[in-house]
């Protein structure tokens, strides 16, 4: 008997390796992640810690799947929070929407929007794996 395609936990994987990417990225340069949603004329110390906090964020996503081996659930709690953690920072971003930078807005919203789909599509594709116990 064939086993399906196992194509979940590579997805979840890959967007916690993806986060821990970001959130290295995030500490290292705040202004790149932050800059896009505040716009330019927000204080550089307020960018900063904005930038760094969401890296923090990310780091502790990325790092927390990565970190789960082979316990299956634990992944998958991890996964739904990314989604969550994602989710809302789509929303608050079409709260706010029409008072953030112009370019910024889009780039935030599709990012956002993109990586919980990601999540979710990474969560659905979890059905077909099997379980190597």
């Amino acid at each position: 008997m064939k086993r399906p395609r196992m194509l979940g936990r590579p997805l979840a994987l890959a967007i916690a390796a993806i986060r821990v990417a970001l959130g290295v990225v995030a500490y290292a340069a705040p202004d790149a992640v932050a800059r896009p949603w505040v716009g330019a004329a927000s204080e550089p110390h307020q960018v900063a810690v904005l930038g760094r906090a969401l890296g923090g964020r990310d780091l502790a996503l990325g790092l927390g799947a990565l970190g789960t081996r082979r316990d299956q659930a634990a992944l998958w709690r991890w996964v739904r929070l990314g989604v969550l953690s994602d989710s809302g920072d789509a929303l608050a971003t079409l709260i706010s929407f029409r008072r953030l930078p112009t370019k910024g807005r889009w780039l935030v919203l599709a990012s956002s929007a993109g990586a919980a789909m990601a999540g979710a599509a990474a969560m659905f594709a979890r059905h077909g794996d099997v379980d190597p116990r």
